[in-house]
């Protein structure tokens, strides 16, 4: 029996300021799903707030998008996600944080998910995520008290990208410049363009492009695990 994988998705359904609506990015869960779900892996869910969250990236031209929304049971599972006290962390091989902007606002912060987080990752488990997912990882801690992301190899938005939409100014803060900052070694590709980054038991992806590459890094990533 092959262990789960957690998905943690926002809760958050506002840009800022601006009143445009936001949510997690459906592409950057239904790709790595595909990938993960084809080869055999069971994926939960879970939010800051539980329940049904708010999606963006609405796009059922979209393969794997129309996939995702249209499987009754996992569809059911995303409209009914695990707040974090609901969740036990010794049933998950990984965590992976979905990006959309919506994560800026309420994941880096969720004490519960960064210690659901880091005791994943301390079990020997792989902890992943895309584009504005790893602002979930900022504020993780392991029990020697330094950053997860510390001394890594790290991806997520750019601030290129940031600029690119627009939204500089909204979030609260820059991906790129918080990784740096919390001792990660970021590093990335232009604009757009598919970047994901593996440092042992820690794979990050850039942006929207870069999902389902990172759902196939967390394939391989679990293969190679003990018992696996």
């Amino acid at each position: 029996m092959k262990k789960k994988i957690l998905f943690v998705v926002t809760s958050h359904d506002k840009k800022g300021s601006t009143g445009e609506p936001t949510g997690y990015y459906l592409g950057e869960v239904s790709h790595p799903w595909e990938v993960l779900h084809e080869a055999g892996y069971e994926i939960d869910f879970v939010s800051p707030k539980g329940g049904t969250p708010p999606v963006d990236g609405f796009n059922l031209d979209d393969a794997a998008n129309k996939k995702f929304w249209e499987d009754k049971v996992y569809h059911n599972k995303i409209d009914h996600s695990m707040n974090p006290s609901q969740v036990d962390a010794a049933q998950y091989a990984a965590i992976y944080y979905a990006g959309g902007h919506g994560a800026m606002w309420d994941l880096a912060d969720n004490g519960a998910l960064a210690r659901i987080a880091a005791t994943i990752y301390e079990r020997g488990g792989l902890v992943a995520g895309v584009c504005h997912g790893p602002a979930g990882l900022v504020n993780v801690k392991l029990s020697n008290g330094d950053y997860l992301v510390k001394g890594k190899k790290v991806n997520g938005f750019s601030n290129e990208e940031e600029t690119a939409v627009k939204l500089q100014n909204v979030v609260p803060f820059l991906m790129e410049d918080k990784l740096i900052e919390r001792g990660g070694l970021y590093e990335k590709s232009g604009l757009w363009q598919p970047h994901v980054t593996v440092d042992q038991r820690l794979i990050t992806g850039q942006n929207p492009q870069s999902a389902k590459a990172v759902g196939e890094a967390l394939v391989v990533g679990l293969k190679s695990q003990p018992g696996s």
